[in-house]
């Protein structure tokens, strides 16, 4: 049964990883997803917290907290005219980590962030770090929307993401200690 769900994860994961390697360099959820300083919002400022290492690039997507939309193919969601925002930037050497994206309006919506620690836009589960909006306990399969939920109000909001990593067999989390 564990290794139903190891593989259950691991497609889930991977299928929104595949969408990351074909549309990295496509813009597709990047138009006017970058925040601007003056802006009053709507808008989410992440600090991710937990990061393995200052290697890599971080990628933050934003999804509506619906299940079936909620990891949904990106092109599907684009072209269906719901939310889907990305915004990438490389890992920072030092200091806070905060990543920023407009939202569209008020609402509800879930947030993913991703270490893709060799930048080579490609998920690796076995090294590679992923969390997400709510930080709810990764059971060896990718969170619902629900357990993922944060509502805008319309202005600028912020959360902390705790990013996960590999640990070893069917084990997922934070790093220890951090």
């Amino acid at each position: 049964m564990k290794c139903i769900l190891l593989i259950s994860f691991a497609v889930l994961v991977l299928s929104g990883s595949a969408a990351y390697a074909d549309a990295a360099g496509s813009g597709l959820g990047k138009v006017n997803a970058q925040c601007r300083l003056a802006e009053p919002g709507p808008a989410v400022w992440v600090n991710v917290v937990g990061l393995k290492d200052r290697t890599g690039l971080l990628k933050m997507e934003v999804y509506p907290s619906v299940e079936g939309d909620f990891l949904g193919d990106d092109t599907n969601l684009v072209n269906a005219g719901k939310t889907f925002r990305r915004v990438e930037m490389p890992v920072p050497a030092t200091g806070m980590v905060t990543l920023c994206t407009r939202l569209p309006g008020a609402g509800a919506y879930s947030i993913v962030v991703l270490h893709d620690r060799n930048a080579n836009h490609k998920f690796d589960k076995f090294s590679d770090g992923i969390g997400f909006s709510g930080n709810p306990k990764l059971h060896m399969r990718a969170p619902t929307a629900a357990e993922t939920r944060w509502v805008a109000n319309g202005g600028r909001g912020s959360m902390t993401i705790v990013m996960n990593y590999w640990h070893g067999f069917l084990s997922f989390g934070p790093v220890k200690g951090s």
